[in-house]
């Protein structure tokens, strides 16, 4: 994810944080089934099916193919995030703030649940990766430094032997062991989030079922815009 698609996720699910809770100062209850309600619906529901390319194209070889040459995964990938954040939001307008129905209540957390836990693994889970391996990599050079200092300075002691850089040998062995306490951390960390798929996935799967349900009754009761 690049540093101006941080910022712009990173601001529409802080609209979407803020425009949640609105319905302790603002309710339509009218809006869902009215014309315009009806459209932020119907935009919102073809925005979330349009997250299922990136799936199709990520999981089936065959799709993958067929694309190839044409889009990227990456590009694939940024849609995704943005087709799913923008999709939650007009899905949130959609609402009117009406959250009494406990079909769509279910719907509203199960989709924000999609939205967060996507955002945690584009962004978050990345960082802590690349964080992970710039750790590793200054680990190895203070050891490969420690090495060098411990086997030309063996008969000296801790605080009397210092490296080219001004840092004595025991000032080295408290950074190797500052940064090796900060990499299993953030590994252990790493590893906690990697279970982020499963989950995303899980509830994406729950989210599409009620969705589907959610149509099906809009249309079964009546479309109140279409009379």
């Amino acid at each position: 994810m690049t540093e101006t698609e941080k910022i712009t996720v990173g601001g529409l699910i802080g609209a979407l944080a803020l425009i949640v809770p609105a319905f302790l100062f603002h309710s339509a209850p009218r809006f869902p089934g009215s014309l315009s309600g009806g459209m932020f619906g119907i935009a919102a529901a073809v925005l979330f099916l349009l997250l299922l390319i990136y799936t199709a194209v990520k999981r089936q070889p065959w799709v993958k193919d067929r694309t190839k040459g044409f889009v990227s995964l990456a590009a694939l990938l940024s849609f995704h995030v943005y087709a799913g954040v923008i999709g939650a939001l007009l899905g949130i307008i959609h609402s009117g703030h009406k959250f009494q129905s406990p079909l769509g209540i279910s719907l509203v957390v199960s989709m924000l649940a999609v939205v967060v836990s996507g955002f945690i693994g584009r962004y978050y889970l990345a960082q802590v990766g690349q964080d992970l391996r710039f750790q590793q990599k200054e680990l190895k050079l203070l050891r490969d430094r420690y090495d060098s200092l411990a086997t030309t300075s063996a008969i000296w002691t801790l605080d009397s032997v210092v490296d080219t850089s001004g840092m004595r040998l025991d000032q080295l062995l408290g950074a190797i062991s500052d940064l090796e306490f900060a990499i299993t951390a953030r590994d252990t960390i790493k590893r906690t989030l990697a279970r982020w798929t499963i989950f995303h996935v899980a509830v994406a799967i729950v989210m599409y079922g009620l969705l589907a349900l959610h149509i099906w009754g809009s249309v079964y009761y009546g479309l109140r815009w279409l009379s």
